[in-house]
């Protein structure tokens, strides 16, 4: 089948009902709750968050530290080789396109939001502080919550998918889909049409916490370069913008998103330079880094497993860590789809560890650069970051605006800012919107793309749920809950998922057809004389 970027018209593809109208209802009904009766509905999440992230904790921390050591054993195992699409097929794709893509289809706006900033949160922890230095600890937990296991979710359910969609070819790209090796017939029964409403309200609440998280931000730059008067219509202005651009790039396919993945680097790779560079911390950030990877590489399994069982240290690992883990699920019912959709022509073992190369050390990097650049200046003594964010009303956003200012030409920075933070909103909703397009019919090939009208739809439904949120002027609490309380039935999900590909992609090597094309070829044998 030819692959265009443009939509098709196929007389098979029907509009599914029930993954597309019904999450449009629990949409408008959330909204109303939110903006009507906002102490009522803060409550209401306080209580779920205690029994979820208080009571099972745990279960988020185990299925974090299993998908890693997964991701492992499928890169080296011969489920590694198995390439995505035909054998031997070529990647459509280049490394640096391919990674682009990758990086931006997800969280990129939030790493470059908490990468000036997570350091300042753990600076007075009394857990952080328990550990050693604090100025070897408080940037050490930053990499570790933005690293490995979180970019283990992506990678595992990106080959997951590609896997369904490349190699096996289904028509069905829904999440109860990926589990039907372990389903059966029960895929298409009632318990497959719950798995796909969990997806798609997952999949809206992840993108409601990104939005609500980092939008302010913006809104804070913004207000600081033209003089605006900072308000929640501000903010609200902003979305709609961010609105107008995915919604435009999106129509033009994988081609619009391409090139705008490709923008965001650019825009990324300027500002990380303009800090390092004219910062004055380099040494210090890249000393400081180092000490941080070894940290991290020295207590991992430690750090993956602590649980604060007792509770004695006011929770960091229910308001931190399992919090990270949550966030980073709910997101996986958008990005690892569109990774998979992108990596055809790619081996399992290439899209896992592409995913950590490009996409890890890419959040690594961003960390180390950004986040030292400030705890730089306060361990020398030229910027107090954490008691400026106390004489701000602990406003983070504001902190961060004074932390930019302590550059020379800080206006141009935030300029840059401003243009990347839009860009990367905007590829991160292209991938999404387009992987809720095709959601929303019962049949679509996987290189088939969603009628447009079918995106406007859920390019303004995805918009509705942050707007609200912001019109409630929710608390991190609140924001962090959403995504909790999302993720615990999705986290069951992925791992229905993990199973089926692997006993599916088994029952493939038993076929006999994959052609392992990072091994050399066998030598020719010579001819008798």
């Amino acid at each position: 089948m030819a692959t265009n970027d443009v939509s098709k018209t196929v007389s098979k593809r029907k509009i599914d009902p029930f993954t597309t109208f019904v999450p449009f209802g629990c949409i408008l009904i959330l909204c109303a709750y939110f903006i009507l009766a906002p102490e009522n509905s803060t409550a209401a999440l306080e209580v779920i968050r205690s029994f979820l992230g208080d009571k099972c904790g745990v279960y988020y921390l185990i299925i974090g530290l299993g998908f890693f050591l997964v991701s492992l054993w499928l890169s080296f195992s011969k489920i590694g080789n198995i390439t995505i699409g035909k054998p031997g097929e070529k990647p459509k794709y280049g490394f640096f396109s391919w990674g682009a893509m990758v990086f931006t289809c997800g969280l990129a706006s939030d790493i470059l939001f908490y990468s000036f900033c997570e350091w300042i949160y753990y600076y007075e922890e009394a857990h952080v502080i328990g550990l050693g230095d604090i100025n070897e600890w408080a940037p050490t937990y930053p990499l570790y919550h933005w690293s490995l296991i979180p970019w283990s979710f992506y990678a595992v359910l990106a080959a997951a998918f590609g896997f369904m969609l490349h190699v096996r070819g289904c028509h069905k790209q829904k999440y109860s889909e990926s589990c039907r090796p372990l389903l059966g017939k029960h895929t298409d029964g009632p318990l497959g049409k719950v798995i796909d409403i969990l997806a798609v309200i997952a999949l809206i609440a992840g993108t409601a916490t990104t939005f609500s998280i980092a939008t302010p931000l913006l809104s804070s730059v913004l207000t600081d370069l033209f003089g605006l008067a900072a308000s929640k219509y501000v903010s609200i202005g902003i979305l709609v913008v961010v609105c107008g651009i995915y919604t435009t790039s999106v129509m033009n396919g994988l081609k619009g998103v391409n090139m705008l993945s490709k923008i965001c680097m650019i825009l990324f790779g300027f500002l990380l330079a303009f800090v390092f560079i004219l910062g004055g911390e380099a040494r210090f950030s890249i000393e400081t880094g180092v000490t941080s990877l070894g940290n991290m590489t020295q207590n991992f399994f430690t750090l993956s497993t602590w649980t604060d069982a007792t509770r004695t240290e006011a929770g960091f690992a229910q308001n931190w860590t399992i919090f990270y883990w949550a966030y980073w699920m709910v997101w996986c019912v958008a990005a690892p789809f569109f990774m998979g959709m992108i990596s055809r022509g790619r081996t399992i073992k290439q899209v896992i560890m592409g995913s950590y190369i490009f996409g890890t050390a890419s959040t690594l990097i961003s960390f180390i650069v950004l986040g030292n650049f400030g705890l730089g200046m306060k361990v020398h003594g030229k910027f107090d970051a954490v008691a400026q964010y106390h004489a701000n009303g602990d406003d983070l956003y504001q902190t961060i605006i004074d932390i930019i200012h302590q550059l020379p030409l800080a206006p141009v920075f935030l300029v840059v800012l401003a243009l990347a933070m839009f860009a990367f909103y905007a590829t991160s909703f292209d991938s999404i919107t387009m992987v809720a397009s095709n959601y929303s019919y019962k049949n679509i090939e996987g290189d088939e793309m969603a009628s447009k009208k079918m995106k406007l739809f859920w390019a303004i439904l995805l918009i509705m749920l942050p707007i609200a949120l912001i019109f409630s002027e929710g608390t991190m609490a609140n924001l962090q809950t959403v995504s909790i309380i999302a993720a615990f039935p999705i986290g069951i999900v992925m791992i229905l998922i993990v199973g089926s590909f692997i006993k599916d992609a088994k029952h493939y090597l038993a076929e006999g057809k994959v052609v392992d094309t990072e091994s050399p070829k066998p030598a020719k044998a010579k001819k008798k004389k």
